[in-house]
């Protein structure tokens, strides 16, 4: 389950200027005990490396920083998929490989 890259926020846009990337440090601390919001959806990132993502009903899965990448796996597929993050007020987003981008925030 590829959680993470379904689900797209519309909860106000950030201009493209305001976007950091994010390295291995500032990762684990925006989401290491921390809850994101995305539209119709929230996610927990809890710090022993589970993570909760709810949409109607939750699923588990597992999260990681690995380099400067924040890394998931969500069963029943056992590999890991990365991807690159920057962060703006209030909120994080994750780039895949094939530019595609997910934005969560800290509140709703």
């Amino acid at each position: 389950m590829r959680a993470i890259v379904l689900a797209v926020v519309l909860a106000g846009p950030v201009s493209a200027q305001d976007w950091t990337p994010m390295d291995g440090a500032k990762i684990q601390t925006a989401l290491e005990d921390r809850t994101l919001y995305y539209e119709g959806a929230e996610q927990e990132f809890y710090s022993s490396g589970q993570t909760s993502y709810t949409a109607g009903r939750p699923s588990l899965g597992s999260w990681a920083v690995r380099g400067d990448r924040y890394c998931s796996q969500w069963p029943p597929n056992d590999q890991w998929e990365c991807y690159d993050m920057e962060a703006a007020d209030g909120a994080v987003r994750f780039l895949d490989a094939y530019g595609n981008v997910t934005e969560g925030r800290y509140e709703k």
